[in-house]
């Protein structure tokens, strides 16, 4: 018995099983004609179509044939197109070389060629949702073990990213006249912003001086071994975005950032209630070991209860799902922007990720090169900058000089390539702190006490106190920047003027 449908068509729609997808041959055939007419007709439409966007096959064809000619500055007519097809059997079934003749024959004016080629580049893309929404139909009729239904929602997501991407027909060269108008309305918000800043403020104010804030577009790496804190300066940075966000309203109605940024925050290490812990902490002056225990006396809990209520509404956003591929962190980033807005992403931390190719046939080189690549082009792409904490070798360790370089950053020499700022942090009472002088062999006394007197005073030198070694820049300086820290709170914080600085380079 054979089965039947349980699908009842929807009020007006038909019988959908007998429905072409969306298309409109004469459309098709009327800006061909135009082109081959004259052929300045195909400079209206070349910047966004192509032949796969016909529905016609030999409509594709012959617009390649025809582009191909003109983009060889020769001329393109149904006569210089007559040897291309020849032998070209759809050519020959649709009438030959005559066809050629009648597509001139129907031509349109080169005025309207462009809305010609949009109307066929719209109906594309429909075909192209109806293909995508087809796919994700089938796709959730088959379960497999191997494909959750998670990912298929983040496939689907990344196709309709992809097909919208693709949809987006402005773009291409910009007059200079306009880059530079957008130039100078950077510089006019930057003089009117409090600190003069042309990026997002970090709130550490020798920091922002050296690198003018955060800027848009900008992958910055922020490196370090374990304990030096990146982690704590990454979150300080992120609340303090958070909390400056201010925005206005244009003519038009949109929001614009005037101030701070919305942030978006991959933890992949740290759960959320742990990161929010840490803020709390920080913004309270309470030690984030107490609240973690309940180790709070009455003035301490209403401090970290009066803090937390006024820290609800800013606008922070944290996600701690481990072992995320770039993939999803792209498909969230680009869905939290569409919902919130978007003015900076941070990740905790890049070899943490997980890069799309994956398998036997790669090595960690080749994916932490696509990972940062694909960070690179995120900050591109959703124009914000980019925040992404990185480990550093083993190799520090070996040195007297426990300094982080360049030659330090971990796996893979992309992430000095990709990234547009790179960041170490840096505290030697760390290091200090766990080498204390002692005593060799015969050693006299003087000179033990003379070592150790030394250490100690390396060691108030030291404390409290953190370096931020710009260590690339791709617009500007590098150099060192000072700053305090304050452990049990898990702060950095501005130094005086005279200490905030260290040597600084172009």
């Amino acid at each position: 018995m054979a089965e039947t449908s349980n699908v009842t068509p929807l009020p007006g729609s038909g019988d959908q099983r007998f429905r072409e997808p969306p298309h409109n041959f004469e459309a098709e055939q009327a800006l061909l004609g135009a082109i081959l007419v004259n052929n300045f007709a195909y400079n209206r439409v070349s910047d966004f179509l192509k032949p796969e966007h016909f529905a016609d096959p030999l409509h594709g064809r012959i617009f390649e044939a025809a582009a191909r000619l003109i983009e060889r500055n020769q001329v393109a007519t149904p006569v210089t197109l007559k040897p291309f097809f020849e032998r070209e059997e759809v050519l020959q079934q649709a009438g030959g070389a005559a066809y050629l003749a009648r597509l001139a024959g129907a031509a349109i004016s080169i005025i309207d060629a462009g809305d010609y080629g949009r109307q066929i580049h719209d109906l594309f893309l429909r075909r192209q949702l109806i293909d995508v929404g087809e796919t994700m139909v089938n796709g959730a009729f088959a379960p497999d073990v191997e494909e959750p239904a998670t990912s298929q929602i983040e496939q689907a997501e990344k196709k309709l990213y992809d097909l919208a991407t693709a949809g987006q027909i402005e773009g291409g060269f910009k007059p200079f006249g306009s880059a530079l108008a957008e130039a100078v309305e950077m510089a006019e918000s930057a003089y009117k912003r409090e600190g003069g800043l042309t990026g997002v403020a970090s709130g550490l104010g020798a920091l922002d001086q050296l690198l003018g804030g955060l800027h848009k577009s900008d992958l910055i790496v922020l490196a370090g071994r374990p304990s030096m804190g990146k982690t704590a300066l990454a979150t300080n940075i992120a609340f303090h975005a958070a909390k400056q966000y201010r925005e206005e309203f244009d003519a038009d109605g949109r929001a614009q950032a005037v101030d701070g940024a919305v942030v978006g925050f991959f933890s992949l290490e740290m759960s959320a209630e742990q990161l929010a812990t840490r803020i709390l902490a920080e913004q309270a002056m309470v030690s984030s070991e107490k609240i973690r225990r309940g180790e709070l006396n009455a003035h301490d809990f209403n401090s970290v209860l009066t803090r937390s209520r006024e820290l609800q509404m800013v606008p922070l956003f944290i996600d701690d799902t481990p072992g995320l591929t770039v993939q999803a962190l792209r498909t969230r980033a680009r869905r939290l922007k569409r919902q919130h807005g978007l003015g900076m992403i941070v990740v905790d931390y890049l070899q943490l990720l997980q890069g799309a190719g994956r398998g036997r046939d790669t090595n960690r080189v080749q994916e932490i090169s696509e990972i940062t690549r694909g960070l690179k082009t995120l900050a591109k792409e959703l124009d914000v900058p980019v925040v992404a904490l990185s480990q550093l070798s083993r190799a520090v360790e070996q040195r007297e000089d426990k300094r982080p370089q360049l030659a330090d950053l971990r796996e893979s020499g992309s992430i000095e390539q990709d990234a547009d700022v790179v960041m170490f942090v840096f505290r030697e009472e760390y290091y200090l702190s766990r080498s204390e002088p002692t005593r060799r062999g015969e050693e006299s006394d003087e000179r033990f006490n003379d070592r150790h007197d030394a250490w100690k005073q390396r060691c108030e030198q030291s404390y409290g106190k953190a370096e931020v070694i710009v260590a690339k820049q791709r617009h500007g300086p590098t150099g060192i920047v000072r700053l305090s820290f304050e452990g049990e709170f898990t702060k950095f914080g501005n130094l005086s003027a005279d200490d905030s600085y260290g040597s600084m380079q172009e």
